[in-house]
Parts: C-alpha cells; sequence; structure tokens
C-alpha cells in the first residue's frame, strides 16, 4: 500500500489505529523503554533516541557502554526526563521494560564494536519474548540467523547499506516482504520512500524533504518506533513513526525550508502526533 503524507485523510485514517493512553491509565501503563546505545564516539546518537522516548512513554531508561562512562555520568545532568542505569542492572530492566531498543550510537569497530556484537546477541538469547527494536551499531554486528531465537517478531529499521549487509541482497519492496516473512521480524528500510513490511503485507510511505538527510534522523525515528511499539503493533508501529517523522519534516520546512535541525523535530512531533490523532488537533 502506497500511504502519502501530502494526502492528509488518508494519514489520518491511518491514525485511527493508533492506541492512545486511557484517560484512567495509572503511572507505568502507558509504556516503558530500555535505551542500549551509545560509544566513545557517537554520544548523541541514544541520547536523540531517548529525548523522543520521552515524549510518548511513561518512563525510559538509558544504558551506555564501560567506554562513554564520563559521558555517561554527564548525561545525569543533562538528560532529565529519564533514568541513566548501569549496564550490571541491564537484565532488571529488560525485565521490566516493554521494548528494549539496541544500537543507536554503539561502535561497528575493535573493542567497542566486539562488544555491541557479544551484548546483541546475549540479550536476544537470553531474552526471546521481548520486545526488541534493533538499530544502527546492533543492526551491523548482529548475524541474521540469531533472529530466529525470538519469539516475538523484533523490528529491524536499517538503512539500504545495512539492510544489503545483513541479509546479502539489495532492499526493495519485494526483498523487504521476503526477509521480513523468512526471519519473522517487520522491517522498516529506511530510504527516500521508506518500505515496511511484516511478511504479510507491505507498506511504502512517501512524504519527508530533503532537510531528514541531517545526521540524527535515524536515531529519532527509532525511538520514535521503540515508543510506539509498547502499546501499538509492530507493522502499525512502522507505518506511525515513519509517517509521523516524514510529516513533521513536511511541517517544519513550511516555516524553516530545509534549515531545522534534530531538536525542531524533536520539538515539533508531539504536536503533530496530536494533529494526526483524531479528537486532538492541537492546532499547529
Amino acid at each position: 500500500m502506497l500511504l502519502k503524507t501530502s494526502d492528509i485523510n488518508q494519514v489520518k485514517n491511518i491514525f485511527k489505529k493508533f492506541v492512545l493512553p486511557k484517560s484512567d491509565s495509572h503511572k507505568g501503563q502507558n509504556g516503558k523503554v530500555l535505551i542500549i546505545g551509545g560509544s566513545s564516539l557517537f554520544h548523541a546518537a541514544s541520547l536523540w533516541a531517548a529525548e523522543v522516548c520521552s515524549h510518548f512513554v511513561d518512563m525510559v531508561h538509558y544504558s551506555s557502554t564501560v567506554e562513554n562512562e564520563k559521558i555517561f555520568h554527564e548525561l545525569k545532568k543533562i538528560f532529565r526526563n529519564g533514568i541513566i542505569v548501569p549496564q550490571k542492572n541491564l537484565d532488571h530492566y529488560i525485565n521490566e521494560d516493554d521494548v528494549i531498543l539496541l544500537g543507536p550510537g554503539m561502535m561497528r569497530d575493535g573493542e567497542e564494536g566486539e562488544y555491541t556484537r557479544t551484548l546483541t546477541k546475549k540479550l536476544i538469547e537470553k531474552f526471546p519474548e521481548k520486545k526488541f527494536v534493533i538499530d544502527a551499531g546492533a543492526l551491523q554486528m548482529m548475524d541474521r540467523e540469531w533472529l530466529k531465537n525470538l519469539k516475538t517478531p523484533p523490528i529491524l529499521t536499517p538503512h539500504e547499506k545495512e539492510f544489503e549487509s545483513l541479509f546479502g541482497i539489495k532492499g526493495n519492496e519485494t526483498t523487504v516482504f521476503e526477509m521480513a516473512k523468512k526471519h519473522r521480524s517487520v522491517i522498516l528500510l529506511k530510504k527516500i520512500q521508506d518500505i515496511i513490511s511484516d511478511g504479510k503485507a507491505i507498506y511504502v510511505i512517501e512524504g519527508g524533504n530533503a532537510g531528514l538527510t541531517k545526521g540524527g534522523t535515524g536515531d529519532v525515528l527509532a525511538g520514535l518506533t521503540a515508543s510506539f511499539l509498547a502499546k501499538n503493533s509492530g507493522l502499525y508501529t512502522c507505518v506511525f513513526a515513519s509517517v509521523l517523522l516524514k510529516t513533521t519534516s513536511d511541517k517544519l520546512f513550511e516555516t524553516s525550508g530545509y534549515w531545522y535541525n534534530i531538536d525542531d523535530i524533536i520539538k515539533s512531533l508531539p504536536r503533530v502526533l496530536a494533529e494526526l490523532c483524531p479528537g486532538l488537533d492541537s492546532g499547529f
């Protein structure tokens, strides 16, 4: 199905399926996300994802690497919209939280790259029933055979090179559908037109603009995906995340052209989501 963000009626019809918080819900019932990411080189990526999640779920837990320890402690001063947790307590928070976002900002080479690979394999094997969103460094360091261990279909968010590296084939509508079906996963292939499939249905998301070429937009998308997966199905989670990011970029283009940044996107996401959800028009 081709979904155009320029067709607001089509988009709003899709968002009728979005699970909103219930008026009588309590703390923790609207989603808890654990983000595992960051490295000595990539500091901002996982923090962007965490900031995004803080808008849409009740609790965000964040854990980084030992190599990133100094910045890890500094984040306690900067990131006030969630809880920084040490690696020694990862198992506790994995058990507690609804969704695990693994990979943003994690290294792909050297000792830290090997750590990324080891940790990814360990968590997939140890927690096969958890909802995983696997992104960036974790995608690049993992083997596709590991996906067979998961009892809950994970969401994979590769760009084109990551898709080809992981599956040994170029990404297009046919191959995304086939790989999602074969590996019991939901795939969100990040392209000019995002391709999304769970091996049963397929969506192509058209929209957005060249402002989305800036570094960090993939981390924003990963954060949205992890947030929405807490209460939505895998397929629609990816559709909602892709459409929201592209629509937000279109709104920003109206006032700023291509020259908006990641902070502009993150600040605008809640207002645009409210506009897209029936009964929550924000007047953006």
